[in-house]
């Protein structure tokens, strides 16, 4: 293998590096180190085959999956929300319509009531205040009746609100959260 006189010009070589006060692992006159670094590109390349062929897929496959995870994640939480939107919408313009269709009915009463009283002469004074008092009990009740298909407009639409946003389907519980939001407000 090794001759004496191979051991004995190695020994040269290394003693020439160290007087010339260079590093002797990177005297590339040497032929070891020749070798040496052949040897590391040839194993360093073998690694980085390895990472790639090996090491590397299984990694991009669960960042691939993580990330169609959350896209999915994202798309349900933005159909939900859009649906909540549109269940919002719907209350809000169920709410401004029996609140118009109670003024409405408000103002056909009084309308009629202030017709009605025109109408009648001053002897009929007695009968006029009988008929006023006819006409607002008409408005109350037409007003309270309005309230109920108010009140009945808000449960059904709480109610779906709730069932969409959470599953569950409570009509009572629904109801009498209803009606204890309006008798706060003083509508009840």
């Amino acid at each position: 293998m090794g001759s004496a006189q191979d051991r004995a010009d190695y020994h040269d070589a290394q003693a020439q590096a160290e007087g010339k006060g260079g590093m002797p692992q990177l005297d590339f006159g040497n032929p070891l180190t020749t070798a040496q670094v052949v040897w590391l590109f040839v194993i360093f390349g073998l690694f980085v085959l390895v990472c790639y062929q090996w090491l590397l897929p299984p990694v991009g496959e669960v960042l691939a999956n993580r990330r169609q995870r959350i896209g999915a994640d994202l798309e349900a939480a933005r159909a939900a929300k859009a649906e909540a939107d549109e269940a919002n919408a719907a209350h809000l313009a169920a709410t401004k319509q029996a609140r118009a269709q109670a003024q409405d009915s408000i103002s056909a009463a009084v309308a009629a009531a202030n017709a009605e009283a025109a109408s009648r002469s001053e002897a009929l004074n007695a009968r006029l205040q009988e008929q006023i008092a006819a006409a607002e009990a008409r408005i109350n009740q037409a007003r309270d009746s309005a309230m109920g298909a108010l009140q009945e407009v808000a449960t059904d639409a709480a109610t779906a609100l709730v069932e969409t946003l959470s599953g569950i389907k409570d009509q009572t519980a629904v109801a009498q959260a209803v009606d204890r939001q309006i008798a706060a407000r003083g509508q009840a």
